[in-house]
């Protein structure tokens, strides 16, 4: 039975370390890489896969796992399996983490199969405890249970097993692979055959060419162990490793020229259901001729064959993945191009890709998108689904609202170019993936910056549709004060370009609204000329006065020029002690302008701590390692004011002790940001010289104290409050605005189909 794989082909070659001894009982070296430049020419001739054996009490041999790491670091594209690795002479959890960690470090190209031990002799002089048959089965299916524990990071609880032959107590799980680790089991007697079809993911079929002459009998005891653990038999890949001759004068199977390999190994492929073919050979011409020869004509024939038939080529996800799924998202109609890459329940990246950098979340489905046709797929398949549905470009927003419970979520993180359009304008071309610290870091050599967050880690797509209140902002004004136009995805999978010449009211509504409106596939900024920057980080003790000190560094912030911002971070008291840091950008590198004007801000309050350095803008905001792994829900909230009041600066303070409150930050706008009009964007408070935002533990208790602000402030920024209640709209958008963005909705979203992050109904006609 053809089982429908998409086929692969590979070299299996010894892993000859070139030492021996001679007749004279000395000992010769020859070339310990030449298994190396096998596998490099194997990849080079374009086979999919090398493998080696791993037999390391052999004297002649490399330990195979010391090989595949290094061969792992010579080749870039060819997969790399152990064939099979020897598992009772490896302890299932390290193994578990040593595959995780190739995995990563070869960004996903490690095959895993195991075995369960051979030439117990050998094994023994080595200090492997010997294993019945019997017992040896067992222990494998012990060892993979314990590797599938150990990589499914995301769960939180530590991996515990008490099997008869392998114990873990409190194993802490991780690192995930970088891809969903196929196991391969290695066997073909009746209790391995089992064991292969309820738990592995692919048959290594023993014996070599010999093997496959039984393959009809031993087959269908697979086929029938997995039907009777309620899987598909198909899940299950064959793996064959063949050898033979392609001298021509020699008479047998595979012993002849490429043709006749190809008329051989075609029924191995269409009624044996073999997915995988394994050169077993050390010739660099025979792998040559493998590759070149035998391997594109079988492809063509499997191809015609299945085509005459009707048999869909296809990889049928595993049952151990399928079992996670979330009910409500129909994973079958995915289309074939966005499950390339999507990530689910199951899967090993699930970990890396379920959460944000302040929410935990648990979503059914990832879509990974690689240009703007599959982002416009992915809306409009999305929209089938009867569940919520997320977008995300960074992931860091404070709200957290780029992921989400048993929806699906567009992941925008693989459209990340940053281009220079023209260096007269300083226009550039920014994807949504993009991180502000690389976008800084692509900008920094030719003296350009734009605004963005305090943060390098940030993308570039949730900032960019919201405001964007960053270090430069009093210089530059928000972030979408210089977008000049974007491309982007609506809600019917169609694709727009806006700007202030083409779809101006779209234009206007994604400049602080764009995330109610569709997905930006691409911003172009005008970016600012902006050198070297002053940093100063200033530390006060506030503890006799955190009112007074407020209404003080409001006044200094609010009297500096445009090229000065300043942030302040402040936490409740710690050990009766109440200290304010502010973080102050001066854009300028003259260290003379950036000292007088840090030194008005460090005269507000006694200073227990301060420094001041003068570096690159990029430095500042350099990019960290983008992987989030959050638990909990984000409580914040926000609020803008226009000035910091002695009745603000009060309550404040009270709010600072009341214990409902961790952090407390003061960012300053002005400036810049009010050369804008109100009806300039849908960022309308451009009255505000200030962005307030507290957090806390308990959406209950810090609405409680914040509300009793409420008063002071004139509208909310969006990105940084998690206040779902619906009055928290017309707190972002004030009457107008909101009215404007209702007849919006309409015309471009009718569905709402985007409305994870703030809930407005589209006018009705």
């Amino acid at each position: 039975m053809d089982l429908g794989h998409p086929l692969e082909f590979g070299a299996f070659i010894t892993p000859h370390n070139s030492w021996g001894p001679t007749a004279d009982s000395g000992h010769t070296t020859g070339d310990p890489l030449a298994p190396v430049r096998l596998a490099q020419h194997s990849e080079a001739v374009g086979l999919d896969l090398v493998a080696f054996q791993d037999h390391p009490y052999q004297p002649r041999f490399h330990e195979t796992w010391t090989l595949l790491s290094w061969v792992a670091g010579q080749t870039d594209r060819i997969r790399l399996a152990p064939s099979v690795i020897n598992v009772p002479m490896r302890q299932p959890a390290v193994l578990a983490k040593a595959a995780a960690s190739l995995d990563l470090l070869s960004h996903g190209r490690l095959q895993l199969a195991l075995g369960a031990g051979h030439f117990w002799d050998a094994m023994e002089s080595m200090g492997t405890r010997r294993l019945q048959p019997g017992e040896s089965i067992d222990a494998l299916e012990e060892a993979i249970d314990i590797l599938r524990g150990v990589w499914a990071a995301g769960e939180r609880n530590p991996l515990r097993t008490n099997g008869v032959h392998h114990r873990v107590d409190g194993v802490v799980r991780g690192p995930a692979p970088a891809h969903t680790l196929p196991i391969w089991v290695g066997g073909g007697k009746p209790r391995m055959l089992d064991l292969i079809g309820r738990l592995a993911d692919g048959w290594v079929i023993p014996g070599g060419t010999v093997g496959l002459g039984d393959l009809s009998a031993t087959g269908r005891a697979v086929d029938e162990a997995a039907i009777k653990a309620g899987r598909d038999p198909r899940e299950i890949r064959r793996i064959a490793n063949v050898s033979g001759s392609f001298d021509a004068r020699r008479r047998g199977f595979l012993q002849g020229p490429a043709t006749q390999w190809v008329e051989q190994l075609l029924p191995v492929v269409l009624d044996d259901g073999v997915g995988t073919v394994v050169l077993a050979s050390d010739g660099p011409a025979a792998i040559e001729t493998f590759a070149g020869e035998v391997v594109p004509a079988l492809r063509e024939a499997v191809a015609a064959e299945r085509e005459r038939r009707g048999t869909e080529t296809r990889t049928i996800t595993s049952t151990f993945v399928r079992v996670q799924r979330h009910v409500g998202i129909d994973y079958d109609s995915v289309p074939a191009p966005l499950a390339h890459g999507a990530v689910e329940p199951g899967d090993a990246a699930y970990a890396r890709h379920r959460s944000t950098y302040l929410r935990g979340g648990s979503p059914g489905l990832v879509l990974r998108p690689r240009d703007v046709g599959e982002v416009a797929e992915s809306v409009r398949w999305a929209g089938t689904q009867p569940v919520p549905l997320s977008v995300r470009s960074g992931g860091h927003g404070i709200s957290g609202r780029s992921t989400n419970r048993g929806g699906i979520i567009i992941d925008l993180g693989r459209l990340r170019e940053i281009e220079v359009l023209d260096p007269a304008t300083r226009r550039v071309r920014i994807g949504p993936g993009a991180r502000w610290g690389e976008v800084a870091a692509a900008l920094a050599p030719r003296g350009w910056a734009i605004t963005s967050g305090d943060y390098g880690g940030v993308g570039v797509g949730g900032l960019a549709t919201a405001g964007g209140i960053g270090f430069l902002g009093r210089l530059q004004g928000l972030t979408i004060d210089r977008l000049r136009a974007v491309e982007m995805v609506l809600a019917d999978g169609s694709m727009v370009r806006a700007s202030e010449s083409e779809n101006r009211d779209l234009f206007w509504g994604v400049r602080g609204a764009g995330f109610l409106l569709g997905i930006v596939t691409s911003f172009e900024f005008e970016a600012g000329e902006v050198g070297d920057i002053g940093f100063g980080q200033l530390v006060h003790d506030v503890t006799s006065d955190v009112a007074g000190f407020l209404v003080r560094w409001g006044a200094a912030v609010e009297g500096s020029p445009r090229d000065t911002t300043s942030f302040l971070i402040m936490g409740p008291p710690r050990n009766g002690r109440v200290v304010a840091q502010t973080m102050n950008v001066v854009a300028s590198d003259d260290a003379e302008r950036i000292l007088a004007r840090l030194q008005v801000l460090a005269g507000v309050a006694p200073l227990i701590g301060q420094q001041a350095q003068i570096m690159p803008y990029a430095a500042l905001v350099a990019a960290p390692p983008s992987a989030h792994d959050a638990q909990g829900q984000p409580v914040a909230r926000s609020g803008l004011l226009d000035h910091v009041s002695p009745g603000f600066a009060k309550q404040a303070a009270d709010l600072l002790h009341s214990g409902s409150v961790h952090f407390f930050q003061i960012r300053a706008l002005g400036g810049a940001t009010q050369d804008m009009t109100p009806d300039a964007t849908a960022f309308a408070h451009r009255s505000a010289r200030f962005s307030v935002v507290a957090m806390g533990a308990s959406h209950s208790r810090l609405d409680r104290v914040w509300d009793a602000l409420a008063h002071h402030f004139d509208g909310l920024y969006v990105s940084f409050d998690t206040d779902r209640r619906p009055e928290r709209v017309g707190d972002a958008f004030p009457p107008a605005t909101l009215e404007r963005l209702r007849a919006l909705k309409r015309t471009y979203d009718p569905g709402n189909v985007f409305r994870d992050n703030v809930q407005i109904e589209p006018t009705q006609p």
